[in-house]
C-alpha cells in the first residue's frame, strides 16, 4: 500500500445518497454493516436520516447540512434521502472496506451462502450497473426490514444470526485485513509517538520535512457504491498537483 499520511489512516469520499425510492417508498441507499472499520459521515447539504440497528436497537437519526454522524462495527446503517442529501464519508482502516469489510442486510439464506451472495452484491459489468446497484438495495431493504421488526418486537434473534453468518461470510479473507491495519492507521500512530518521543527530549529536525498534499478526486461518472454514488480520492503522499486519478468500482 502506498504511504499516506491522510489523518488516521483513514479513506475520503463524497457521496451522492441514491434519490430512488425502494419497495418500502423510502429513497436512499442498501443497508450494512462493517465487522471492523468505523464509518463517519458529515453532511454537507441536503436533508435526510441514518437508520441504524446496532446494541440500543432501531433508531433514525436525521441528517442535514453541517451534520456529524459516526458509527461503529457492527451497527447496520441505512442512508435515507429526503431532499439533495451529500455527504462526505471518512472511513477508518483505509483499504479495508474495499478489502470486504462490510456486509449487505440480504435475506438470510441469501447471506448464509457465499455464492449466492457473491451474485446478489455484484454489479456485473459496465452495461446494467444502475440496475443492478437497485437490485441489490432493494434486496438489502428486504432483509434489513425482517430484521428492524423483530428488534423493535423485542427479537434479536435474527439479528444475532445475521451477525454470525456475516462473519462466517467474510473470515477467509479476514486474515489479510490486520497487514492493512497495520501499513495505515498502526504505523501512523506509532509514527506519531516517536515524533512526540522526539520532541520531548528536544529534536524538532523532523519539521524540516513539512509538507503540503492534496487529495485527489477520481474523473468520469461516480461510481455505485452501497449509499449512493461515489467520488473517491486518492489520499496517498504526493505533491500537490492538478492530474486526475482513474474513477475505480468502489462498493462501500
Amino acid at each position: 500500500m502506498t504511504a499516506s499520511s491522510f489523518p488516521g489512516g483513514t479513506s475520503l469520499s463524497h457521496l451522492d445518497v441514491y434519490t430512488d425510492a425502494a419497495p418500502d417508498g423510502i429513497c436512499g441507499g442498501s443497508p450494512h454493516m462493517h465487522l471492523v472499520s468505523t464509518e463517519a459521515y458529515i453532511v454537507v447539504s441536503g436533508q435526510g436520516a441514518l437508520q441504524t440497528i446496532d446494541a440500543d436497537g432501531f433508531r433514525e437519526t436525521a441528517l442535514s447540512a453541517g451534520s456529524v454522524v459516526w458509527f461503529t462495527p457492527g451497527t447496520i446503517h441505512r442512508a435515507v434521502n429526503h431532499g439533495d442529501l451529500r455527504v462526505v464519508v471518512l472511513m477508518s482502516n483505509a483499504g479495508l472496506p474495499e478489502a470486504g469489510d462490510a456486509v449487505m442486510t440480504f435475506p438470510a439464506d441469501i447471506v448464509a451462502d457465499a455464492d449466492a451472495y457473491a451474485s446478489a452484491a455484484s454489479l456485473g459489468g459496465e452495461d446494467g450497473r444502475a440496475e443492478r446497484a437497485t437490485a441489490r438495495r432493494d434486496l438489502a431493504v428486504t432483509g434489513f426490514e425482517t430484521l428492524r421488526d423483530a428488534v423493535v418486537g423485542g427479537d434479536r434473534t435474527a439479528l444475532e444470526a445475521f451477525r454470525t453468518a456475516a462473519g462466517a461470510l467474510v473470515r477467509d479473507r479476514a486474515s489479510a485485513w490486520g497487514a492493512l491495519v497495520r501499513e495505515r492507521p498502526l504505523a501512523q500512530a506509532e509514527q506519531s509517538l516517536a515524533l512526540a518521543d522526539a520532541v520531548a527530549s528536544g529534536s524538532v529536525s523532523h519539521l524540516a520535512d513539512a509538507r503540503v498534499h492534496q487529495a485527489v478526486p477520481s474523473v468520469g461518472e461516480r461510481g455505485f457504491g452501497m449509499c449512493g454514488r461515489l467520488r473517491t480520492y486518492d489520499v496517498t503522499d504526493g505533491d500537490v498537483t492538478d492530474g486526475d486519478v482513474t474513477d475505480e468500482e468502489n462498493d462501500r
